[in-house]
């Protein structure tokens, strides 16, 4: 079995992360904590019959685990995991404080120094379908955002292809409400979001786009939107190859996916919609050539912002981790 801490089991990721560990068959669950709720079980602050208790993170003991999760708010993660490697155990973050690589990157990005520049080179992207032997050796996984991972699935064959002739690409991503968190928020209130389609953050502004250009080696211009739904993301990425390049060529570029467990390619002609991945691990995708000879095409992706998007892809590094089946527990 493996021994899980969960820090920040309150927010929806830590939530959904624990559902998932419920159903897996080598998962045992030493801890979870909360801030406010410490002393409470889960069935108080979650419509759950999960009478999982919560304890204060000073009370959590790192050491009597072999994997912690971090469901923290960004910019608040880096004492945790420093004290659960320091304790021997391996660390899945699923905030964005490893994600980037290069320090100078994060403080642009997020407009202060980061606090342990030496572990961002060794942090591992977590995104298996890239990373996979990588993150089976790692200490430290830095799980993918949820926009990044629709838009670099998306774009990874046509880069390891090399066929983007231009280096700029469009990301038009619509997000359900969860993807903001479950703190209280003016914009995510029912009565802002219910029967309202909203824009924000648009151009070069959003903090993901970090993670997409490190990732895609590609300019993204993002415009990231907020659907009225509770989960899932759709991403439509506009992108152009080399002109003239044959659709067959295009499709072919995805098999390098044709093996992966939760990344699939829709038939020719048919494109991907929320209802193909919520409530799964699976990102979806589908290509529309719009002008072959120009070598503009679509490819549209989505999957489900707490699944495939946060828990569920973390769920997935830990199987890798450890040596499992990495689909155990996500079927």
């Amino acid at each position: 079995m493996i021994r899980i801490g969960i820090y920040g089991a309150t927010g929806y990721t830590g939530f959904e992360l624990i559902n998932l560990l419920q159903r897996h068959p080598q998962a045992q669950l030493v801890f979870a904590t909360a801030r406010s709720a410490a002393g409470k079980t889960l069935a108080d602050v979650f419509p759950t019959t999960l009478d999982v208790p919560l304890i204060s993170a000073e009370e959590a003991d790192p050491a009597a685990t072999d994997v912690v999760f971090c469901c923290l708010p960004h910019g608040t993660t880096v004492p945790t995991v420093q004290q659960a490697l320091e304790a021997g155990t391996r660390v899945i973050d699923l905030s964005a404080d490893f994600r980037l690589r290069r320090a100078e990157e994060y403080a642009r990005w997020y407009g202060n120094p980061h606090p342990a520049p030496e572990l961002l080179a060794e942090a591992i992207y977590g995104l298996p379908e890239c990373y996979r032997a990588a993150i089976r050796a790692a200490r430290l996984v830095a799980n993918p955002g949820c926009y990044p991972t629709s838009v670099i699935l998306a774009l990874h064959p046509l880069v390891r292809a090399g066929l983007p002739a231009d280096q700029t690409i469009i990301a038009d991503s619509k997000s359900g409400v969860s993807g903001a968190g479950r703190s209280l928020s003016l914009k995510t209130h029912f009565g802002e979001a219910h029967e309202n389609f909203s824009a924000y953050n648009i151009g070069h502004s959003h903090r993901h786009i970090a993670e997409m250009e490190q990732e895609t080696g590609l300019h993204v211009i993002f415009s990231p939107h907020l659907l009225p739904v509770f989960r899932g993301i759709l991403s439509t990425i506009y992108v152009t190859v080399t002109p003239g390049t044959d659709p067959d060529i295009v499709r072919e570029a995805y098999g390098i996916f044709a093996d992966e467990p939760f990344v699939q390619l829709l038939p020719a002609g048919r494109l991907p919609e929320l209802r193909h991945a919520v409530h799964t691990n699976r990102c979806i995708l589908g290509i529309q050539p719009v002008d072959v000879a120009a070598g503009r095409y679509i490819v549209v992706a989505v999957e489900d912002n707490l699944i495939k998007g946060a828990s569920g892809q973390a769920v997935q590094n830990m199987n890798l981790m450890f040596g499992l089946d990495e689909t155990l527990g996500l079927r």
